[in-house]
């Protein structure tokens, strides 16, 4: 098993948070396009295609590249489809065509010892993802294996954009230091950015539905990098979001609105006109933000 200081022979030349950064300052842009491909939803063009999933990605991806800090392939949609072999191949065109843009595979994953070796593998071996999704609910040594790969990102679940995140991420604990008692999202915050972060490739995943929950945990956090997902289909405050993460460090998610602006033969073009619209949105948000 891999241990968390020793980093595995597959690196990059650079890591997750230089990557990323470099995106921020290159693209001048936040937004982050989550890769959700359905075919159901796909144009008549591609239906029965061996290959839609990719073709359908594919044209998504060269459609927005110059738009984009990162993209995000949700890993159940390709799974499901029995089509994880297109899921290898669009993360490699990625990297070949635009080797600028870090690929986060969403894939929340969340199990212990061995099984989470292996996931950390799937993930960075198998896919070649630069960073990953992952469920922190059952501690630390969910987290390790993932860290024992220095230099690749890993964002940690903290205050999802469902309402069912309440259940649990409002749950109140206890905090060591003050003695007064916390919400669990804001614990969550805590150990992600005091005591896993040592390879300072952590990241904090909070939705955009949730403004005050994204400002509690940006005050934690300090200047870690938040994946924000829950704006477009979901309707999180494209404004509130950016105010309430203090405009920096933000990759903000949007997935459905983008991928499906279009159902028919112009849906990459309408998929890149309505990527302009939000990332013009955050723009603006960023500038009224810094006055």
């Amino acid at each position: 098993m891999k241990t968390a200081n020793k980093s595995p022979q597959h690196s990059s030349a650079s890591s997750f948070i230089e990557k990323y950064q470099a995106a921020l300052v290159s693209q001048d842009t936040m937004l982050c396009i989550g890769l959700d491909p359905d075919p159901s939803r796909f144009p008549p063009s591609l239906t029965g295609h061996g290959g839609a999933i990719y073709a359908f990605c594919r044209a998504i991806v060269d459609a927005t590249a110059d738009l984009v800090c990162a993209f995000k392939p949700q890993i159940a949609y390709f799974a499901s489809a029995h089509a994880e072999t297109q899921l290898e191949n669009l993360i490699s065109y990625i990297h070949e065509q635009y080797p600028h843009i870090p690929v986060i595979l969403d894939a929340k994953r969340g199990d212990i010892g061995s099984t989470a070796t292996h996931y950390a593998m799937e993930a960075f071996e198998r896919y070649q993802a630069d960073a990953i999704t992952v469920n922190p609910y059952m501690g630390f040594d969910s987290i390790e294996p993932y860290l024992a790969y220095a230099d690749k990102g890993v964002f940690v679940l903290c205050r999802t954009s469902n309402p069912g995140g309440s259940d649990i991420q409002f749950l109140e604990v206890q905090d060591e230091k003050t003695q007064k008692f916390i919400p669990l999202y804001a614990k969550v915050a805590q150990m992600a950015s005091q005591q896993w972060n040592a390879n300072g490739q952590i990241g904090l995943v909070v939705g955009a539905t949730f403004p005050e929950e994204i400002s509690r945990v940006r005050t934690i956090v300090g200047k870690m990098p938040l994946l924000i997902p829950g704006i477009g289909a979901q309707g999180g405050d494209i404004l509130a979001t950016v105010q309430a993460g203090k405009g920096e460090n933000l990759l903000i998610n949007s997935s459905r609105a983008i991928l499906y602006a279009s159902s028919d033969t112009n849906f990459a073009s309408e998929a890149r006109r309505v990527a302009i619209e939000t990332r013009n949105s955050i723009r603006e948000a960023v500038k009224v933000y810094l006055g």
